[in-house]
């Protein structure tokens, strides 16, 4: 029988990220995730419901995710579901959780929780730079006045 296990979530983190290392030096990051469902009943009202996920994280990705994300950032996550069981100490009986292994993540919003699009001009609060979705490229630096400029490519010579 074939299975999948695939998990794609957006959120924003419920805590600053816990980042330990195993024995062998492995970066384990854990967060905390709350992912919200709206909708509108038949009768107008507007619901939301929260969902409260536990996020493990491996490897350079967690050294990664522990240096640059904070309670309240938002981050995509891809990964799988995995269940871990154990036997409670105090009371003997077994437990279990169901957590979300991550194997890919991607920085959503604007760097520094900035929120600049196309239409709006960057603001001046730190250093712009161009690898937000949405976020206006750096200008260009001007040509260095020792080194000929390269010839412009020609559009009769783009091969597609």
């Amino acid at each position: 029988m074939a299975s999948y296990n695939k998990v794609l979530l957006m959120g924003n983190l419920t805590r600053d990220p816990e980042v330990r290392y195993t024995p062998k030096g492995t970066a384990i990051a854990n967060l905390g995730l709350a992912v919200n469902r709206r909708w509108t009943t038949e009768t107008g009202e507007q619901k939301e419901e929260v969902t409260f996920l536990d996020i493990e994280v491996w490897g350079r990705q967690a050294e990664t995710v522990g240096q640059y994300l904070s309670k309240g950032k938002p981050i995509f996550v891809e990964g799988r579901l995995r269940l871990d069981s154990w036997d409670d100490k105090e009371s003997g009986q077994k437990k279990s959780k169901l957590k979300v292994v991550c194997e890919r993540f991607q920085f959503i919003g604007a760097p520094g929780g900035r929120q600049e699009f196309k239409d709006q001009p960057p603001s001046d609060e730190g250093a712009a730079r161009p690898s937000g979705r949405g976020q206006r490229p750096a200008a260009p630096p001007p040509p260095d006045k020792g080194e000929p400029e390269p010839p412009a490519a020609e559009d009769d010579n783009i091969p597609f």
